[in-house]
């Protein structure tokens, strides 16, 4: 009898539960293990079998109405980044400022659905079919952030990541500054280094917060490392980690800490031969991690000269397409000139940083400026 008892619960338990955990009904799993001979046995199993299997239906429901929900939250942020952009070609200057601001935080809002997709197991971001370059990849992270102008990036970089993975390293890394941003001080900086080495890519995020204790670091980096992910054991305040450590084991990314130079923490995220592309030039990524409707959009008409050709710039106002926003490119680094037709308030603080800051994402690049269409019409 002990030795029947012990197999039971050294082996024919444990067998049952990692069954009905890797999706088998009740019946299956049951009559996949040796059935015990003792009756009383044969009762727990049975109703063991069916209590974890309600349990896991109830677990993959819950996981799938929250990636249909996060979906829809995808689409919905699509849509309204679309049409924000649309009435930034369309409303003057005096209003821009706002639109930039509703703008940035609907990017925010697509991002925290990402997020939600990434933990459930769904489809997050888009895909390209062509490698986008770093300087992009980074752009890219530092728009999908609140605090972006507090982050500084250093890199002289000129390779590309694979498009299949351009998604993932940039939502990773934008996870990851923002988490810098917001464990360090607001009057603070948070520094960014690329490094190219023999075994891939090397970025650095550093903060000048407080010194994560070793018990606090080794949480992080169990939240990072390429244990499968148990969604029981996360909180409110780690869901970041845990996004960067799915796309870390989905992309072949290595995340660990250390103590900072700074006085904070680093993060060192190594990005693996494979996903690097030394290909020039490269298209330049048009918009951090949002989904560009395919149809072009009209350009901002310039008050002079009245009948300039459809395809020109006058005084150097570029032509924008239908979905570029942050990152999206110009061709020249002349500044956009105001229409002379009406001047022009000067608007809020607030709003004059979002446009410097557009500005700066668009100037001094190579290649066509454009990205290649996304695989699909969804999210």
């Amino acid at each position: 009898m002990d030795a029947d008892s012990a197999r039971l619960a050294d082996y024919t338990l444990p067998a049952l539960v990692n069954r009905l955990r890797d999706g088998a009904s009740a019946d299956t799993a049951l009559s996949e293990i040796p059935k015990p001979a003792d009756r009383t046995h044969q009762r727990v199993l049975w109703t063991l079998a069916q209590e974890v299997g309600k349990g896991e239906r109830m677990r993959a429901a819950a996981m799938s109405a929250c990636a249909n929900a996060a979906g829809r939250v995808q689409a919905l942020a699509t849509s309204m980044l679309a049409d924000l952009r649309e009435m930034e070609d369309r409303h003057n200057e005096e209003v821009l400022g706002d639109l930039l601001k509703l703008d940035h935080s609907t990017a925010q809002a697509g991002r925290l659905a990402d997020s939600i997709a990434v933990l459930t197991g769904a489809r997050s971001g888009r895909r390209w079919t062509k490698p986008i370059v770093m300087e992009s990849i980074l752009r890219g992270a530092v728009g999908r952030i609140s605090a972006y102008q507090r982050v500084r990036v250093h890199s002289a970089s000129t390779v590309a990541v694979a498009g299949y993975a351009a998604e993932g390293v940039m939502h990773a890394l934008a996870e990851l500054m923002d988490n810098a941003t917001r464990f360090s001080p607001p009057s603070e900086e948070v520094h960014v280094y690329v490094e190219e080495v023999s075994a891939g890519i090397v970025i650095t995020v550093e903060d000048c917060g407080l010194v994560m204790s070793a018990a606090a670091l080794s949480r992080a980096q169990m939240a990072v490392s390429s244990e499968p992910l148990d969604l029981t054991t996360l909180s409110g305040t780690r869901l970041g980690l845990a996004v960067v450590g799915c796309l870390a084991r989905k992309h072949g990314l290595t995340v660990s800490f250390r103590p900072s130079s700074r006085g904070g923490t680093g993060v060192v995220v190594m990005i693996p031969p494979k996903l690097i592309v030394q290909s020039a030039p490269i298209p330049r990524l048009e918009e951090p991690g949002r989904t560009s409707p395919s149809t072009p959009r009209p350009a901002r008409p310039a008050s002079a000269p009245p009948a300039a050709p459809a395809g020109g710039e006058p005084h150097g106002l570029p032509k924008r397409h239908r979905g570029q926003t942050l990152a999206a490119a110009s061709p020249t680094s002349t500044p956009a000139a105001a229409p002379t037709a009406k001047p022009v308030q000067p608007h809020s603080d607030s709003g004059a940083r979002f446009r410097a800051f557009r500005q700066a994402s668009r100037g001094g690049g190579t290649g066509s400026g454009t990205s290649s269409p996304p695989e699909d019409g969804t999210r």
